[in-house]
């Protein structure tokens, strides 16, 4: 007799829990995804992150730029002086010095975004008839670099 009522106690128990799983929702139970706050919140958080994030990666940028300036100015001031050292005279131009394979290409200037140099002519001491040659070479850019520094004075 015990073991009877037990099945009759656990059979309704389960037409109990199926009808407590029929019953109808409520509607904050039946709606599934984000609240408009938890999304605002979200979006604060992106903002704040992002105003953060993206001056320290436009700093980066720009001292990368610098740094590849002053690396593109010393290798055409040694081409200069290579040039200079095995031809006895200073060369006329960068081209001179591209044409002559003492530089693969003309390089670009990283802030200007251009291949125009600014190209300071001077006496050429080794030529015999005292002519001009290409003797240093600066940025045409008239910014300022993150140190206060002017690039045309690189």
């Amino acid at each position: 007799m015990i073991g009877k009522f037990l099945k009759v106690e656990s059979r309704e128990s389960r037409v109990e829990s199926l009808a407590r799983d029929q019953r109808p929702k409520t509607e904050s139970q039946s709606q599934s995804g984000f609240s408009l706050l938890e999304l605002m919140i979200a979006m604060f958080i992106m903002i704040i992150l992002l105003s953060i994030a993206l001056p320290a990666y436009q700093r980066t940028v720009q001292h990368a730029r610098e740094t590849v300036l002053k690396e593109n100015l010393w290798q055409m001031r040694r081409a200069i002086d290579q040039y200079t050292a095995d031809k006895g005279k200073l060369p006329q131009n960068i081209d001179e010095l591209v044409t002559d394979k003492y530089l693969h290409e003309r390089p670009v200037d990283p802030i200007k975004e251009s291949t125009e140099w600014n190209e300071i002519l001077g006496e050429d001491t080794n030529s015999p008839d005292g002519g001009q040659g290409l003797v240093n070479v600066k940025s045409l850019h008239e910014g300022t670099d993150s140190d206060g520094k002017q690039y045309t004075e690189y």
